[in-house]
C-alpha cells in the first residue's frame, strides 16, 4: 500500500505554485491547519524533507524539488481523468475519429488540428493516413467518422466535394529530361522511369516503366533522389520546388493534374454534434 496520497502531493504542488500556505489553503478551500498537517504527514511518511522555510516563504528542498516533478505528470493525469469523466457525464465524445487520403496537404491539415486543439483539448483524434489503394472495408473506414478520400462512391455516408488537389510532372533538376533538345513528347518519357504512388489507376500516364512506391513521402524522395520522375501532389513539394533541387517538366500538355478530395461524413453521424460540426467548419474554411 502507498504511504502517500495524490491529495497530498496536490497540496505539496499548490503551496508552492502559489507562494504560501494561507494562499493554497484558500485555493483549495482548506483551512491552514489542514494544508499544514497534510505537508508534515507526507514528509513524515516519506522520511523525506521536502519544503525549507525562507523567509515568508517556503521553498522546496533538492529532494522535494526532485520528487514533486516526479508527481507532477502523475497529477497532471490525473485531473485530465477527472475532466474527462465530466465530459462523458455531459454527453460530449471523447474521441473523433478521421480518415484523410495522404496527397490532404499535411500543412493546412495540421492548422486545422491545431485550431481544433485549442477549442476542445480533452478530445483525442485518432488520424488515419489512407491511400486511393486502401480498400473501403478496411477498418480505419468503418471505425471513421469523418473522410477525406478520392473515391465517393466507394464510401458509404454523406458526401460533397472538398477541394482539388493539383499534381504537378516534376523531376530532379539534374534529371537528364531537361537537357534534351527536343520538346518531351511521351516516347521520350518512357525512356526514363515513372515514379507512381501505390497503384494509381489514371490510364493517362505514360506507358513506360513504372516504380510503384507505397506512400506519398516515398515517391517524393524517388523523385528528388533522381530515381524518375512523376506527377507528384504540388502542396507536398512547395520546399524543393523553391530551392530549385525538383523542377517542373516542359510538357506540352498534362504538366498538372486535378485530383478531388470528397468529405464524408459516416451515415451514423449525419446528425454531427458540437465537436464534429466544429472539425467541419474548420475543413471548409
Amino acid at each position: 500500500m502507498q504511504k502517500t496520497t495524490l491529495e497530498q502531493w496536490a497540496i505539496l504542488e499548490k503551496v508552492i505554485d502559489l507562494g504560501s500556505f494561507a494562499k493554497a489553503a484558500d485555493a483549495l478551500h482548506r483551512s491552514q491547519s489542514s494544508v499544514s498537517y497534510n505537508l508534515s504527514l507526507l514528509q513524515e511518511r516519506l522520511g523525506v524533507t521536502l519544503l525549507i522555510p525562507q523567509g515568508r516563504r517556503a521553498v522546496l528542498t533538492p529532494a522535494g524539488e526532485l520528487l514533486l516533478s516526479r508527481v507532477r505528470p502523475l497529477l497532471n493525469a490525473f485531473s485530465h481523468v477527472e475532466m474527462r469523466a465530466a465530459d462523458l457525464q455531459d454527453g460530449m465524445r471523447s474521441r473523433l475519429s478521421l480518415v484523410v487520403d495522404s496527397i490532404f496537404p499535411r500543412g493546412r491539415l495540421f492548422a486545422i488540428l491545431r485550431k481544433f486543439q485549442q477549442t476542445y483539448p480533452r478530445i483525442q483524434v485518432q488520424l488515419t493516413e489512407v491511400l486511393e489503394s486502401t480498400q473501403p472495408d478496411a477498418e480505419a473506414f468503418a471505425e471513421a467518422d469523418i473522410m477525406i478520400v478520392t473515391r465517393r462512391q466507394d464510401v458509404n455516408g454523406h458526401g460533397e466535394w472538398l477541394m482539388n488537389i493539383d499534381f504537378i510532372a516534376v523531376a530532379h533538376a539534374d534529371h537528364p529530361l531537361f537537357t534534351t533538345p527536343e520538346s518531351l513528347t511521351e516516347e521520350i518519357l518512357n525512356q526514363y522511369p515513372l515514379v507512381r504512388i501505390a497503384d494509381s489507376r489514371d490510364v493517362s500516364l505514360p506507358a513506360g516503366d513504372a516504380w510503384t512506391f507505397s506512400t506519398v513521402d516515398a515517391a517524393i524522395e524517388a523523385v528528388t533522389s533522381g530515381v524518375g520522375y512523376g506527377w507528384l501532389p504540388q502542396a507536398h513539394i512547395l520546399a524543393p520546388l523553391e530551392k530549385g533541387i525538383l523542377k517542373p517538366l516542359p510538357l506540352s500538355h498534362g504538366a498538372r493534374r486535378a485530383t478531388p478530395l470528397h468529405l464524408i461524413i459516416r451515415e451514423e453521424q449525419l446528425s454531427p454534434d458540437e465537436v464534429m460540426n466544429h472539425f467541419l467548419d474548420l475543413l471548409k474554411e
